[in-house]
């Protein structure tokens, strides 16, 4: 097996709905430095995820240095990401940002248990680009496809996430189908044209992102 420079996990599209509903956590290797994956309820791995939605609220939640929340909103729910001196420039994006602004976000999911045992999940963001409306809707257009996809794949045979997913978790996949399509349908409802707009701005801003679901080589490192 090679030994080269490591390559980064792929970035999963996921809306806030299901990607809130994924608090099993798992290895896939006994090695103390194996990646950690966080369970999509539809039947996926995501140690990275990408997301874009609406910057609603910041705060600087540090005692000792700062360490910044943000609040995110997409069409089916809400993104919390934190930000510290370990994430040095995404800190400082939000440090400066000011509410509301389209953001782009690409980060690890992390989660932790409170005291009454329920298991709520956050984002450690790598990455944060204000983006606009127009990229916003792109991002929902294909999460809800993706979406769509991996629902449609759950029962596959040998789909060993799903089969996973299933013993994990007590969520219908459906659910997330329908939340992506109500996401479309609000789409359509507010008249935005996605087909017509393919701004150069737009698209660099997704790739500086690392808009989709492959291994983006020129996004900076965290």
């Amino acid at each position: 097996m090679s030994q080269s420079a490591p390559t980064r996990e792929v970035a999963r599209r996921v809306f806030a709905s299901e990607f809130n509903d994924a608090g099993f956590t798992f290895t896939e290797s006994d090695d103390e430095r194996a990646p950690v994956y966080a369970l999509l309820p539809t039947g996926e791995s995501s140690n990275r995820v990408f997301f874009v939605g609406t910057l609603t609220e910041k705060e600087d939640v540090g005692e000792d240095s700062e360490y910044w929340r943000g609040r995110i909103v997409d069409p089916t729910g809400t993104f919390f990401v934190y930000a510290g001196q370990y994430q040095p420039e995404a800190a400082s994006k939000l440090r400066d940002l000011e509410p509301p602004a389209y953001v782009a976000v690409v980060g690890k999911p992390r989660t932790y248990e409170t005291d009454d045992g329920t298991v709520r999940v956050s984002v450690r963001p790598e990455s944060i680009t204000e983006v606009d409306a127009a990229t916003r809707d792109r991002w929902v257009a294909e999460t809800a496809r993706r979406t769509v996809e991996r629902v449609a794949a759950f029962d596959d045979e040998g789909n060993e996430y799903a089969r996973m997913a299933r013993e994990e978790y007590d969520y219908d996949p459906e659910t997330y189908k329908a939340a992506a399509l109500s996401a479309l349908e609000d789409l359509d409802e507010s008249g935005d044209e996605l087909a017509g707009d393919e701004s150069a701005g737009d698209d660099a801003a997704l790739d500086d992102a690392a808009a989709d679901e492959t291994d983006p080589a020129d996004a900076p490192e965290p």
